[in-house]
């Protein structure tokens, strides 16, 4: 074979992939550290800490919308608590200013009128009182003042009730000078009474103890006293007041000169002496509980059958007894022991204590006294 054979044998060469005729290397791309396995782990770990993060966040968000929602529920609660305090003590203020007051100025001053027109203007009265009964059932409620506001209106409708029983009454005592009439008059005011009492021991602290268990502390609740003193619940008394003339409970012979009248210097119960509202008196247990009443002849004549009553009003009812000193002599101090049966345990209660003027006494603002009272 000559040279020129093995020449043409031979594979040809594959042409140049650049000019010039020579193969350019291929520079190689530097690898970065880590393979790509741990590119990708890399990747996701920053995923996971990016979703922590933002599930943190939300949870801090919850939690600042949750103490957001609650502090606007508690602030809307305080402002309804705190309105209805407001708006009972508001109600019961213009029942003691709008029917309390003028009522028992008509009726002090009915001797100078004509029974008719005492008559209307009690009714006018009345129509005031039902009025406001109404404007109280209206009022916006919170669910922690329920049963204030069942007592409240207990309240009201007592007072609009005796109004309505006094109105069909006063112009028969006034125009016969019927006892009977002047009775039932007296009676009506024992629900004037119990209206003040239902209020001091239910409604206002029923009121207190709500705003109470909402951690609200230094609101006072408005009192009301419809009844401005125990001396209209004594038929001889309201006869004398309607009539202009000094009671008597006895016609019987020619008055002593000089002055006549009882006063109650105090009441005890057992070695515990009474004190005055607004204190509340604990006293012990026992349906049958006696009372003491010290009263002094505060005359300048000696008295014969002094009768002293004393009432406890409770839950709605009343408990009574009485007894009768038989003689007083002028500045003397008789002690009398008046025992009250079924009177109702661990229940506020109102005591009441009276003297009933003797023939010839004119003042009895001194007869009588009030205590409120829990026994049991």
């Amino acid at each position: 074979m000559s040279f020129f054979d093995d020449e043409e044998d031979r594979p040809p060469r594959p042409a140049a992939a650049s000019t010039g005729g020579r193969q350019r290397p291929q520079p190689r791309r530097p690898q970065r550290a880590g393979s790509g396995h741990d590119r990708h782990g890399g990747d996701r770990h920053a995923v996971l800490v990016r979703r922590r993060i933002a599930a943190g966040a939300a949870v801090v968000l919850l939690i600042v919308i949750a103490l957001v929602i609650d502090s606007a529920l508690k602030s809307g609660r305080d402002s309804a608590l705190r309105e209805y305090n407001h708006d009972a003590g508001e109600v019961v203020g213009e029942s003691d200013q709008q029917v309390s007051r003028p009522l028992f100025e008509t009726l002090a001053g009915a001797s100078g009128k004509s029974a008719l027109d005492v008559e209307s203007a009690v009714n006018g009265l009345r129509e005031t009182a039902q009025q406001q009964a109404m404007h109280a059932k209206s009022l916006s409620v919170p669910g922690e003042m329920r049963e204030a506001q069942r007592n409240l209106l207990l309240v009201l409708d007592l007072r609009a009730e005796g109004l309505a029983k006094i109105a069909n009454q006063v112009r028969t005592a006034l125009s016969n000078h019927s006892k009977q009439a002047t009775a039932y008059i007296a009676g009506a005011m024992e629900m004037f009474l119990a209206s003040d009492v239902v209020y001091s021991q239910r409604v206002a602290p029923l009121i207190q103890e709500a705003l109470a268990a909402d951690g609200i502390s230094g609101v006072s609740t408005a009192g009301t006293s419809f009844l401005p003193n125990l001396g209209w619940l004594e038929p001889s008394t309201v006869s004398a007041r309607l009539t202009g003339q000094a009671s008597s409970s006895s016609s019987s012979g020619q008055l002593a000169p000089g002055t006549h009248g009882s006063a109650l210097l105090g009441v005890s119960v057992g070695s515990s002496a009474l004190e005055a509202e607004p204190t509340v008196n604990k006293l012990p247990g026992g349906t049958t509980q006696t009372f003491t009443a010290k009263v002094e002849d505060s005359g300048s004549n000696p008295e014969t059958n002094v009768k002293v009553e004393a009432t406890v009003t409770a839950e709605g009812k009343q408990y009574k007894a009485s007894r009768v000193i038989p003689k007083t002599e002028p500045g003397a101090v008789s002690n009398v022991e008046i025992p009250v049966e079924g009177v109702p345990q661990g229940t506020g209660a109102k005591v009441t204590v009276y003297v009933q003027p003797v023939p010839g006494e004119t003042n009895t603002e001194n007869n009588k006294a009030s205590y409120l009272a829990v026994f049991g």
